[in-house]
């Protein structure tokens, strides 16, 4: 299970036309905890920024699946409405959830949420898909050693 954080990173970033501009640019970790998020935002941010910068906002990101596609430069949020049926009233009951697609164009998101929920056996319908702001988003992964798993013959 993931734990999904929207972090707001301010720093002073240089223009194309060479102009010093403050910016506040959003990305998402995986993490634990509040402090935790901070202290991977920092760590994942630092290589990238030169000079000061600061976490001006951490808020809980409430999303119930990510799907990747490194063909994508872009990240959408993707409302669902999972339809099942109640069985003492036999009425249709909606259960919303938002996940989050990396994809090129907004029809490359409707496809990328299609191919993730080919598998599901649960009945859904698309009520909207924006397009975000993040800038990145950094899963939480075990860095291995290359050379810590040996294959014995």
């Amino acid at each position: 299970m993931h734990n999904w954080f929207e972090c707001k990173v301010s720093y002073e970033k240089i223009l194309e036309n060479g102009i010093q501009k403050k910016v506040s640019e959003p990305y998402l970790v995986d993490a634990l905890s509040f402090t935790e998020a901070e202290a991977r935002i920092i760590e994942e941010i630092r290589p990238f920024i030169t000079g000061e910068f600061t976490i001006a906002d951490i808020k809980r990101a409430r999303l119930s699946e990510i799907f990747f596609n490194e063909n994508g430069d872009r990240y959408y949020r993707v409302k669902i409405y999972f339809i099942t049926l109640d069985e003492k009233s036999g009425a249709e009951k909606k259960t919303a959830a938002s996940m989050l697609v990396q994809a090129s164009t907004l029809k490359d998101a409707l496809t990328e949420l299609e191919n993730g929920m080919k598998g599901t056996m649960a009945d859904y319908t698309v009520a909207s898909i924006t397009e975000t702001l993040l800038m990145d988003v950094f899963p939480y992964t075990v860095n291995e050693p290359d050379n810590a798993r040996k294959d014995i013959n």
